[in-house]
Order: C-alpha cells, then structure tokens, then sequence
C-alpha cells in the first residue's frame, strides 16, 4: 500500500468498515479476462480471519467460472464526501474500503448455509432473521459462496474533525 497514513489496521475499525460496506466486487476470471460482480454480503471477522459469504442462483457465469478456478479478489468500499481543493490535483474524495483475495468455496452443508444467509441478512439488515432454520426451502432455493481471505488490507480517508 503506498499511502501508509491510510492504512488500518486496527481490528475494531476494520470491522466499523466491513459493517458501513454493504455491497463486495467479487473478481473472477472468464477466458483469461477479469469479470467483476457487485454483491451483498454477510461476513464472520474475528479481529484476524476474514470470511465473506454471498448468495446467488444455483446456476449462472459465477458459479461456472467459480468451478474452474476458486481463486477471487474482492473490494469493498463505502463513499463518505467528495474533498474539494484549491485546484483540480487537491480534490479527493473520503472514503473507506477493504481489498483482498481469497478461495472461493460453496456452502454445501444445510446448517452452515442457513447460518451464512443469516450473517448475510443481518450485515445487511441489521435484523436476526431465523427463518433460514425454520424454513429450509429457502436455503435449498439458492447457492451460498464462501469466500475465506488469505490476504486483505483496509484503508480510509476519512474527513478531518
């Protein structure tokens, strides 16, 4: 990372940053050439390990591209203010985000896969929803991604006070 001054690494500010990002790039690769999706995520973060978790259809591109090659990057980030300056090379912007990569995984197993649609409702929701539990039709009607990181760096450019 070339900006040092940005770089966090405290454990409860990364986690205020992947609580304010509600939505993850997730990078592929598709015939040797980048494909990136916007997704909603849920995530587990222990202070250390970072694990990310999405949901989509049970067939389609990403789980075709995902089967020949698990290995992803993601990025996250969440827009604060635009920061003027004097001249056109002093603007900025403010900004939180997280970027790494990671193994790509399905969920198979029905309990880890209601859990993970949980975690994804709840990051995004902010609500505990059970119903995954109650109701196992609705984890069977969809495919859960995991993605545990193996590397990732946050960063943030936040407004003075």
């Amino acid at each position: 990372m070339r900006r040092k001054d940005r770089k966090v690494t405290n454990p409860e500010e990364i986690r205020k940053v992947l609580m304010r990002c509600k939505v993850c790039r997730l990078g592929m690769i598709a015939d040797g050439k980048p494909y990136i999706v916007p997704m909603n995520m849920g995530c587990d973060y222990d202070g250390e390990k970072l694990v990310l978790y999405f949901h989509c259809a049970k067939e389609g591109k990403k789980l075709k591209l995902l089967g020949g090659n698990a290995q992803v990057g993601f990025e996250m980030d969440k827009e604060i203010a635009l920061a003027e300056g004097d001249t056109p090379c002093q603007y900025s912007y403010h900004f939180m985000s997280i970027i790494g990569s990671g193994q790509a995984e399905l969920v198979e197993d029905e309990t880890e896969k209601a859990e993970a649609l949980a975690k994804i409702m709840r990051h995004q929701t902010g609500k505990d929803f059970d119903d995954f539990d109650k109701n196992p039709k609705l984890s069977r009607a969809v495919t859960v991604i995991k993605v545990t990181a193996e590397e990732y760096s946050c960063k943030q450019n936040l407004p003075a006070n």
